[in-house]
């Protein structure tokens, strides 16, 4: 789990196509610091349409969210995250979290997805809530977005 594609002309435009890579790197690691996730020690460069993140996350949610912030700007295709060093769950740990990815179409909704991954529409304040870093307003999502679908949660071995 080290590479992550995004469609690359579809997201949040931060920057002009034309910015340097330092740039770029700038305002894609402004935008995962103002999240809050508690990374130490972040790093972001980007080069070509590749954003390489580097770190320790205190959690898989933060690495997983730092991906989604970065991945889901316009320009980004790729998020390496071999360089995030995110801690392994402890034995006595609550129990994880299993998330879907999903990438938005056309004619989406978050009560949509809701009834679909949950069976009940109102719902869709779940889906939300696992991806508001990501997700401003839950009426403002578009085709090519990635997002997070928390699963049940799953006791750890």
């Amino acid at each position: 789990m080290g590479l992550f594609d995004f469609a690359k002309n579809i997201g949040h435009k931060l920057f002009p196509s034309a910015s340097k890579p330092e740039d770029a790197a700038a305002v894609i690691r402004r935008e995962i610091e103002e999240a809050n996730l508690g990374i130490v020690g972040l790093g972001v460069t980007y080069a070509d349409g590749k954003c390489h993140i580097t770190g320790k996350a205190p959690s898989n949610e933060a690495m997983e969210k730092a991906v989604l912030i970065a991945g889901n700007i316009e320009g980004v295709s790729n998020v390496d995250i071999t360089g995030l060093q995110v801690p392994a769950p402890a034995a006595a740990a609550a129990p994880a979290e299993v998330v879907d990815y999903y990438v938005i179409v056309a004619g989406d909704t978050l009560s949509k997805l809701a009834k679909r991954y949950y069976g009940d529409a109102n719902q869709y304040n779940r889906i939300f809530e696992a991806n508001r870093e990501v997700i401003k307003d839950p009426n403002k999502i578009f085709p090519g977005q990635k997002i997070r679908i928390p699963k049940a949660r799953v006791p750890t071995a």
